[in-house]
């Protein structure tokens, strides 16, 4: 049956009015969806799950005996990761405990010789004395005939050279008194100097077991049983995985309402849209990812052409869902911003540093380990003498 002319405008009329009518429909709906929604809503899949990733170095020299952790594994902050041989760290501790216990015994010698020539310049300066009174009697009889000539002048004489006796000694004196004026036996610059070998020493030795400086999972251990490593050599990577957040690149022309204190929403690809994270923006990275690479662009040299830069973001992530639903460094995301709330100042970032693995107190008692250790030495060797020094030999009065 063939169609009138008629009959296929009408059809060819009726099928237009239906595509104009479910554009139109398209049209009503998408902006109704945007007026609802996307107006107030800053989105993109290039956002990614990160966190803090800690690297562990050696802080000592030695080979490595033992292996104490593996990737996977969650270690608690403190914990041994990786022991060194430390024979040579015992060794080198040792030898620095000798030299010190020497100091404390050489400088309890300088204090004793100090004391000795102190008692030998006060012997000196009776004996002179005597010899004084001696030549004062003797030039008062000398008139009567009682003190021969000779006799005088030989008390004379006598006199003469125990001045000069007197005054070498006091010249030792002054020399060990220079070496110890003002110090005691426990603060000596030598036993000082001693100590600061031993604390050495000591934390060399301490550091020969390789510490966890944080709470989390273990990641790209790099190191096996004996290699030998050096400070600064890295061990492997520490995760806590209880504080992470998303870093999401926004174009520059769409970060305009954007501020810190806004509430998003995180879907992360491996749980798909099932699981929904709730986050809030801390801060704006000052500065788009182009000028932080290696080679930053010089727009000033070549031929420029005009590039919608990105500009990251940081979003927190809840620690309750956290917990419940893990994450993991590196996960792909998709974010979405309620740009409908003012928040804060672009530049006020409510990011802090108050978790766990932003601070770390196991290396604070080492030191102070050490000096206990140093004064146990100190006294162990030290003599019971006094360190005062005796009135009057310093002049010979």
């Amino acid at each position: 049956m063939q169609l009138s002319r008629k009959s296929i405008r009408a059809r060819r009329d009726f099928l237009l009015k239906l595509v104009i009518g479910a554009a139109g429909v398209g049209v009503l709906i998408a902006f109704i969806a945007w007026f609802a929604f996307d107006r107030n809503w800053v989105t993109t899949d290039n956002a990614f799950v990160t966190g803090n990733i800690i690297p562990v170095h050696s802080d000592a020299t030695g080979i490595i005996a033992a292996v104490l952790a593996e990737e996977t594994q969650m270690v608690k902050k403190g914990d041994v990761l990786v022991r060194l041989d430390g024979q040579r760290a015992r060794a080198a501790l040792s030898q620095a405990e000798a030299e010190l216990g020497r100091a404390v015994r050489a400088v309890g010698a300088l204090f004793a010789s100090r004391r000795q020539i102190c008692q030998r310049v006060l012997s000196r300066a009776a004996i002179r004395d005597r010899t004084r009174h001696d030549l004062s009697r003797y030039k008062q009889a000398a008139p009567s005939g009682a003190a021969s000539r000779q006799l005088l002048q030989n008390t004379e004489d006598q006199l003469a050279a125990q001045e000069a006796d007197l005054r070498e000694t006091r010249a030792e004196y002054q020399a060990v008194e220079a070496r110890v004026v003002g110090v005691t036996r426990m603060n000596h610059p030598d036993i000082e100097a001693a100590k600061a070998k031993f604390n050495d020493a000591y934390v060399e030795f301490l550091r020969q077991n390789i510490r966890a400086p944080a709470t989390g999972y273990v990641a790209k251990r790099k190191v096996q049983v004996g290699q030998r490593v050096r400070p600064g050599d890295p061990i492997l990577n520490i995760v806590p995985l209880d504080h992470l957040w998303v870093e999401a690149n926004l174009w520059e022309n769409r970060m305009d309402r954007v501020r810190p204190g806004q509430e998003a929403i995180v879907k992360v690809d491996l749980y798909g849209s099932a699981q929904t994270y709730h986050g809030v923006v801390e801060g704006i990275v000052p500065g788009s990812g182009s000028v932080f690479a290696m080679l930053p662009p010089d727009n000033a040299t070549g031929n420029f052409i005009r590039i919608v830069q990105r500009i990251p973001v940081r979003i927190a992530l809840r620690a309750d869902e956290l917990e419940q639903q893990p994450l993991r460094p590196g996960l792909s995301t998709g974010i979405s911003i309620d740009v409908s709330s003012g928040g804060n100042s672009v530049n006020a970032s409510q990011t802090k540093t108050s978790s766990a693995e932003y601070t770390t107190h196991i290396y604070d008692d080492d030191l102070s380990r050490a000096k206990i250790k140093t004064e146990e030495i100190v006294k162990a060797n030290l003599l019971s003498t006094s360190d005062e020094a005796e009135k009057g030999c310093a002049t010979g009065e």
